[in-house]
This record gives C-alpha cells, structure tokens and sequence, in this order.
C-alpha cells in the first residue's frame, strides 16, 4: 500500500472557496489501476493559514506512479484551479509520499 499526501496552507477566509474547487473538480481516480481512497482532510487554523491535505490510498507505489503520467492526471489537474484568480495559497503544496509498513485494524470485540 502506498499513501500519497499533499499538505495546502490555505490563506484564512479562502477555506469556502479553496473546499469548492475540490468538491467541483473532474475526478478520474476511480477510473485507475490500483487506486484504493481519497480523502480531502481540513487540519488546524493558524494565524495566516488553515491546513488542508488531500489523502490517496494507493495498491503501490507503482500505481500512483501510474497515475501520476497518466492523462488522467493532466485533465484532472489542468482543472483544479481557483476561478477568482486569486491564489488560495501561502505558497506551493507540499507532497509526502508513504509505504505503508503495517496496517492495523478495529476488531469485532463487542459481541
């Protein structure tokens, strides 16, 4: 399993706008090979910012790989823009990408 994460340092009061891109962008992720979930997560608020990051969950490496050449990912990314034309942003996202080692799950104690 591989998780894909880029973190967004969203200028205060932009939240509204900066969560409508995402919510009205073309998504192709479920159209590809090895993609397992997406999460859009929204973090603490600081005195100039709201941190957000988007979250993918990946069959591997290779797949997100995969994704990221793909033409999928162009379309996908020519589009996720601010219309208003003002940046949302305190600077460029910051990808972090993840092997997952060990996974650990809730078991059914409660019978």
């Amino acid at each position: 399993m591989f998780i894909a994460m880029n973190r967004f340092q969203v200028k205060l009061g932009s939240e509204a706008a900066f969560e409508t891109v995402w919510r009205t962008r073309e998504s192709y992720l479920g159209n590809m090979a090895g993609f397992v979930e997406f999460h859009l997560l929204k973090g603490p608020v600081h005195e100039d910012h709201t941190l957000y990051s988007s979250h993918t969950m990946w069959a591997d490496k290779a797949a997100f790989e995969a994704w990221t050449r793909s033409e999928e990912f162009r379309r996908a990314h020519a589009r996720a823009d601010n219309r208003t034309g003002e940046s949302l942003y305190l600077g460029h996202p910051n990808f972090e990408g993840f092997e997952v080692i060990m996974t650990e799950g809730k078991t059914n104690a409660a019978a």
